[in-house]
């Protein structure tokens, strides 16, 4: 007992933030400093747009940045991660909002906090290496498009009409604004998009995307465009924590959503360290850690009004950009945003929703890599069909259920590549020291084949059905010192095969079955088999001797005398197995 606890207790305190990671934010406070500064003015926009789009508000992305932000730079895995309000994020939590409302989100958030939390302690950050890139380019590119439509009810100045099918949402959204069209609410969102993209190009160093909502915000009041809808009042602070939000009486019902919603804050996350490592030298980041800071922000987060939060790409490749060194920057990232909650939140609540639709088109537009995108589809086909597969499960379906069936695609195309690479093959017989009509009448009765690679459930069955379709001879002798591996459906198949070919009157024998495949092949009961009468040999030639005995005691080759087992015959494809 005190074993386990020592041991869940060593799994925990390894979580925990070291004295050395924390020293590193003194290292070079300036550039820090800098590099939380430029984060804080591209995600000011983001939080708010993401905060609208989720159907909590701007107040509760803006809480999500400030208080997830914190908690994730402190205690992640990452020294360059930036966390806050994602538009994956937002994409699963709106049918969330419309079926059980706000407070079921909160509780979801934090139910997906314990659960990251959980997977931290089973150290279950190392199986991210796992997910195919097509998986992630797929996803990638069907969240854009997710994020993107759901920005138009508002870039077209119309309510958001009933549903949580984003493509059912646009349609209604365009009928509603061709009854009724709202020019300036799409002349904002057009110009403020279009501001971000092209500035991006010109000098991706400046923030067009504040600059262009400032703008936007100053236009649209003093021409007094009461189409312009501001995104309302904000709470001028962050609430106190509490508990009140907890929807107890729906926690069985939540559990689906709440494995959602941990399941995509651990990819994303995890995703958006493994894009900052790369583009930084040196920097290495722990998945574990990065779960286990993921899993107290979506902890913290609830508790102050904010949504599920996860490691965000865009706002994390800012700062590397800018010269961030450590977590210093995104610290700092969240206390100039919380300064903003405290001192401008009239002047925030005055911006357009069609200016943070706009930003959001342009995030979304610059999710996509094209030139990734066409490289992946151009790799294989299998590639480009995985690709296509998870980006269209994204938009129809929801994300989650994407990267399942992405996986599945691509664990099955995979399968089915390594089953084809399994060789079973007739080889000749090794002439040994007889002449050529004595190997010649051996020949005629002994068949050997050479089984390479994997025998297992994707590759057995094509193995069973070319070994029983073998021709009228007396002995086959299968070579297995080249099989890679074996699952129980191979081992199944062989003593199926065997079996088979012993009804006909052929009489099977084994060279070179490794150790590793013994335990499979005894526990299936197919060692027996082979094992009575002497059919499992060490070698190949010593096989080809033990199928010389046997038609020699059938009458066969009575006319030709047996050699000793591997005296002048060798096999150097084999090795002897004990």
């Amino acid at each position: 007992m005190n074993t386990a606890v020592h041991q869940v207790w060593s799994r925990i305190t390894a979580l925990l933030p070291t004295r050395s990671g924390l020293m590193e934010m003194g290292r070079d406070p300036r550039r820090d400093l800098l590099a939380g500064l430029t984060v804080a003015v591209v995600a000011l926009p983001l939080a708010l747009g993401f905060g609208v789009s989720s159907g909590l508000g701007a107040e509760a992305g803006l809480a999500t940045a400030v208080v997830a932000g914190a908690v994730a730079a402190v205690f992640g895995g990452s020294n360059l991660q930036v966390s806050g309000p994602t538009g994956a994020m937002t994409v699963v939590l709106v049918p969330i909002v419309g079926r059980y409302g706000p407070t079921g989100v909160l509780t979801v958030g934090l139910m997906a906090g314990v659960m990251l939390v959980a997977l931290a302690a089973l150290r279950a950050g190392k199986y991210m290496q796992y997910v195919p890139a097509p998986v992630v380019e797929g996803f990638t590119l069907g969240i854009a498009c997710v994020i993107g439509l759901q920005q138009l009810p508002n870039a077209l100045g119309v309510p958001k009409p009933e549903g949580d099918r984003v493509l059912v949402v646009t349609w209604r959204a365009a009928e509603e604004f061709a009854g009724s069209p709202n020019w300036t609410a799409v002349c904002l969102a057009v110009t403020v998009a279009g501001v971000m993209l092209v500035g991006a190009r010109w000098r991706p160093t400046i923030p067009f995307s504040i600059l262009a909502v400032i703008a936007a915000t100053a236009v649209a009041h003093l021409a007094e465009l009461d189409a312009a809808a501001p995104i309302g009042d904000l709470p001028a602070g962050l609430p106190a924590p509490s508990l009140s939000f907890l929807d107890l009486g729906s926690l069985g019902s939540l559990l689906a959503p709440a494995v959602a919603v941990a399941a995509l804050a651990a990819l994303e996350s995890l995703l958006s360290a493994s894009v900052a490592d790369g583009m930084t030298v040196g920097q290495r980041h722990d998945p574990d850690r990065e779960l286990f800071g993921q899993g107290l922000a979506n902890i913290a987060a609830p508790l102050f009004g904010g949504v599920p939060a996860t490691g965000a790409i865009a706002r994390t490749a800012v700062n590397v950009r800018t010269g961030a060194n450590s977590r210093l920057a995104a610290l700092v990232h969240a206390a100039i945003l919380a300064a903003i909650v405290f001192a401008a939140a009239p002047l925030v609540s005055r911006i357009p929703l069609a200016a943070l639709a706009g930003v959001l088109l342009a995030t979304a537009v610059r999710m996509i890599e094209v030139g990734s995108l066409r490289a992946m589809a151009r790799a294989t086909r299998s590639d480009a069909l995985i690709l296509v597969l998870t980006a269209v499960a994204t938009l129809a379906l929801d994300l989650v259920y994407a990267v399942i069936i992405g996986l599945v695609v691509a664990g099955a195309l995979a399968l089915r590549s390594v089953a084809k690479q399994a060789r079973f093959d007739q080889v000749p017989l090794d002439r040994g020291d007889h002449s050529a009509e004595e190997h010649a009448l051996l020949a005629e009765h002994i068949v050997a084949y050479r089984i390479d690679g994997p025998l297992f459930f994707a590759a057995a069955h094509r193995f069973l059905l070319e070994l029983t379709e073998v021709a009228d001879v007396r002995v086959v002798i299968l070579r297995m010192s080249r099989v890679s591996t074996m699952d129980a459906t191979g081992a199944l198949v062989l003593k199926d095969a065997v079996e088979k070919l012993d009804r006909r009157g052929i009489l099977v024998l084994a060279s070179g079955i490794r150790p590793g495949q013994r335990q499979v092949l005894d526990s299936l009961g197919a060692l027996d088999l082979l094992g009575r009468e002497g059919r499992e040999y060490a070698t190949t030639p010593e096989a080809i001797q033990g199928a010389h005995r046997h038609l020699e005691r059938a009458g066969i080759l009575a006319g030709i005398p047996a050699r000793e087992a591997g005296s002048k015959s060798t096999d150097s494809s084999e090795e002897p197995v004990g």
